[in-house]
């Protein structure tokens, strides 16, 4: 576990807070589309505690030694994907959604964050790099968590690339200047006139609609299963500190087949 420093913060809608990081270690991480850290944010009257473990085949050493520390002194941990990454500065930016009414450990620590603080971070690692399969046409479906990711993605696509993209996520400057501002992220789907030839599809959000939605493109619309990349970011009702579930672990070996 390395420690991330806070540079700076900025509100990049009402809803969306995008800090910045400084951090040991960041100069050597390559860039590549939808960059995936975990972050370890200290509980209240703790420091970060230093993780003593040696990698394995598997690289879960490290989560070992996470799970070792009695969970009074444990920090909560979050996965978030880097919006931006600058190697030459040891920079990256990663946004943050205030959600409205309850606030968990990281939307509660990102709204009040300021210069200086410091938190924790293991990864991102390139093994769980996933290149998006070329096609000729793309469709990106997603919620507020998905927008960072989604970007990232679009951006990485050949010039001229045909994108369809739609989200339920709060409106803000994005690279894809057609994308789709909706209210309902099944229904736009299903409504969506889908181009004749092979497909990338991507589809990242809260886990059970992200379900829906592979199961419609899958099922309904005719898209070969290895054609859809998703990840199910949140869980209703669930954190990242609750055990995965059948349909969790049913999805974690789909991803890896």
């Amino acid at each position: 576990m390395l420690p991330l420093t806070v540079s700076r913060t900025e509100l990049v809608v009402p809803r969306v807070v995008r800090i910045t990081f400084t951090g040991e270690g960041l100069d050597a991480i390559h860039t590549w589309p939808d960059q995936q850290v975990k972050l370890l944010l200290p509980r209240p009257g703790h420091d970060l505690p230093e993780l003593v473990y040696q990698e394995d085949t598997y690289g879960m050493g490290w989560y070992q030694a996470f799970m070792a520390i009695p969970e009074p002194e444990r920090p909560w941990m979050r996965s978030y994907t880097i919006r931006h990454h600058r190697r030459e500065q040891s920079e990256v930016d990663i946004d943050f959604v205030l959600h409205e009414g309850a606030h968990g450990p990281a939307t509660a620590w990102a709204a009040t964050a300021k210069p200086g603080d410091v938190i924790g971070r293991y990864g991102p690692s390139a093994a769980y790099t996933r290149p998006l399969k070329r096609a000729d046409w793309y469709l990106f479906a997603g919620d507020a968590t998905a927008l960072p990711a989604m970007a990232s993605l679009i951006e990485s696509l050949p010039e001229g690339s045909t994108v369809l993209a739609m989200t339920t996520g709060p409106q803000q400057p994005f690279p894809f200047a057609d994308i789709r501002w909706v209210d309902d992220l099944q229904a736009a789907v299903a409504e969506t006139e889908l181009p004749a030839g092979t497909p990338t599809a991507w589809v990242a959000g809260e886990a059970s609609v992200v379900r829906a939605l592979r199961r419609h493109l899958v099922q309904d619309r005719g898209l070969e299963r290895g054609r859809v990349e998703f990840t199910g970011y949140w869980r209703k009702a669930l954190t990242q500190d609750d055990a995965p579930t059948d349909e969790d672990l049913a999805d974690a070996r789909e991803k890896t087949r």
